[in-house]
């Protein structure tokens, strides 16, 4: 049997995808006309191999990747399941919360008084989750 390693590789749908997304926004842009962004698409869906694809775009500008914005909340399960630190401070959060409210519960207070130091753990727990998520991101602006 011979195992040689084919000379062109066959195009995916994600590979024809991609290069589909390129010729759209080029048209857009409107760096192609109608006419050829749907000749480059029929082109582009009819190609069978890899290398055929490069040919066209090649005249076309690559577009800038979109970032995604932050302001989304910071304390998710895929964070915590990533991030061993961020599940021990969860951890150290919870237990001086339940120490905190059982000694407002044996001491008779009449007013909540742990609300304030709960406040404070749990504002910094979101801030620590907050600074990981910027250091993911590329061209972070905060320092390891």
């Amino acid at each position: 049997m011979d195992d040689k390693i084919p000379a062109r590789l066959r195009a995916s749908d994600g590979d024809r995808e991609r290069v589909a997304e390129i010729i759209q926004a080029a048209g857009s842009d409107g760096r192609l006309t109608l006419e050829e962004v749907e000749e480059r698409l029929r082109t582009v869906y009819a190609t069978r191999y890899a290398d055929e694809l490069g040919e066209l775009t090649a005249d076309l500008p690559r577009p800038a990747p979109v970032r995604p914005r932050g302001g989304g909340w910071p304390l998710t399960r895929a964070a915590l399941r990533e991030h061993p630190a961020l599940r021990v401070h969860l951890g150290i959060v919870a237990v001086l919360a339940t120490l905190l409210i059982v000694r407002w519960a044996v001491g008779g207070a009449l007013f909540f008084w742990p609300a304030m130091p709960l406040f404070w753990l749990f504002l910094s727990l979101v801030v620590h989750a907050r600074v990981r998520a910027f250091r993911q991101r590329p061209g972070a602006p905060v320092p390891y």
